[in-house]
């Protein structure tokens, strides 16, 4: 509950009873670390507290106001609370505020300045020929807080202001600044340096150096080269023709050649950034060519193990397959079996029955013959004993 009571203090109505002490002012570069101190000489103090330029607590005495790892506590006592802040960006600009609560409300500010250091500046040469023929040089540096201060170091004793245009980004902070200079005359041995200084280079200056000796070595070649090609046995007349078409000739020769050596200069920076893009593009194809492959491994992989399965599946359905198979002619066999034996054994019945009657047949047979063979005995009185079975 604690960081509700800060947050309402960073609202407390009485702020206009605040008495503002003095204001500092701190000028930070843009990653480094921001260090903020607030020590009060009375030793009663109840308690101290950073304001953000937002409004919102960062530390009530020992306590954090604010979930984020990029504010730290140094110190804190009854008299002092001293804070840092990590990796400074833009967003970190503004008015701190101390406030110290005892018999009144005091509070001390702190304007904090953001600077973003400029890059290395480029430069750019061409040659023009509206308005006379002459060179142009252009430098450039990016991203840079306040706007940087560009010149022109000619030979070594001479510097100058070019026309400069600053450009701001969309947030409205930092800028894009660049400088012209426009050169009717040189020489082999002129040199021309862009200076861009700026406030969190700390004193320091970054230089961007060209010498014109590759321009005047390029007209020279080109000028000789025609002058040989010239033809010596001519009269006056045709002499002073040729002379003024070879100049002409020349010059257009010259032009050429001027153009593509600026052609080429001018498009250093596109070049880079074409290569820049490629490498990025090559990366990113050979990125997604390997996250193809990866995938079709693992997609080979999952076929694999579904072949697997079905090899598996089928060769259990065949031993099934065999099995009930085999059960089958099992019980065909002895159904067989069966028919066969009730088969033999109605047949020995059957000739039983037959042989019992055949049997049968004999005994009543001889019980008639034997029948026929005792009527005539009586007459006689002789007795004949006849066997009741026959065996």
């Amino acid at each position: 509950m604690w960081w509700r009571l800060c947050s309402l203090l960073a609202w407390f109505p009485l702020q206009e009873a605040f008495q503002t002490n003095h204001m500092e002012t701190v000028t930070v570069e843009e990653g480094q670390t921001l260090t903020l101190k607030c020590v009060i000489s009375q030793a009663a103090t109840t308690s101290l507290q950073w304001l953000a330029p937002s409004g919102f607590t960062i530390f009530f005495s020992e306590h954090s106001g604010l979930k984020n790892s990029k504010y730290q506590l140094l110190h804190y006592s009854s008299n002092q609370l001293s804070i840092r802040v990590l990796n400074v960006t833009q967003q970190d600009e503004g008015v701190y505020k101390c406030l110290h609560y005892g018999n009144s409300v005091r509070t001390k500010e702190v304007k904090v300045i953001v600077l973003a250091t400029p890059v290395m500046p480029t430069l750019e040469v061409s040659v023009r020929m509206q308005n006379g023929e002459h060179v142009l040089l252009k430098c450039s540096t990016v991203r840079s807080k306040p706007p940087p201060r560009i010149t022109w170091l000619l030979g070594d004793d001479m510097e100058l202001q070019g026309e400069t245009h600053h450009e701001y980004e969309t947030d409205g902070k930092k800028c894009n600044s660049t400088s012209t200079l426009r050169v009717h005359t040189y020489g082999k041995n002129s040199t021309a340096s862009c200076i861009v200084r700026h406030k969190g280079l700390q004193g320091r200056k970054l230089v961007a150096p060209f010498r014109f000796e590759g321009l005047v070595t390029d007209q020279e070649t080109v000028s000789a080269a025609l002058e040989t090609s010239s033809p010596s046995s001519q009269d006056p007349q045709q002499s002073t023709s040729t002379v003024a078409v070879m100049e002409d000739s020349s010059t257009s020769e010259i032009d050429k050649e001027e153009e593509e050596q600026t052609t080429q200069v001018s498009h250093l920076a596109t070049e880079a950034n074409r290569q820049f893009v490629g490498l990025t593009r090559k990366k990113s194809g050979i990125l997604l060519l390997s996250l193809v492959s990866f995938l079709i491994f693992i997609l080979f992989i999952i076929v694999q193990l579904f072949i697997m399965k079905i090899r598996k599946a089928h060769v259990i359905w065949k031993k099934e397959n065999e099995i009930s198979e085999h059960t089958l002619e099992s019980y065909r066999s002895r159904s067989n079996n069966e028919e066969t034996s009730s088969q033999e054994n109605n047949s020995q019945t059957s000739r039983s029955k037959s042989c019992m009657n055949y049997i049968t047949q004999l005994y009543s047979e001889a019980k008639t013959k034997t029948k026929e063979k005792a009527q005539p005995s009586k007459f006689k009185g002789e007795l004949t004993h006849i066997p009741e079975s026959i065996v």
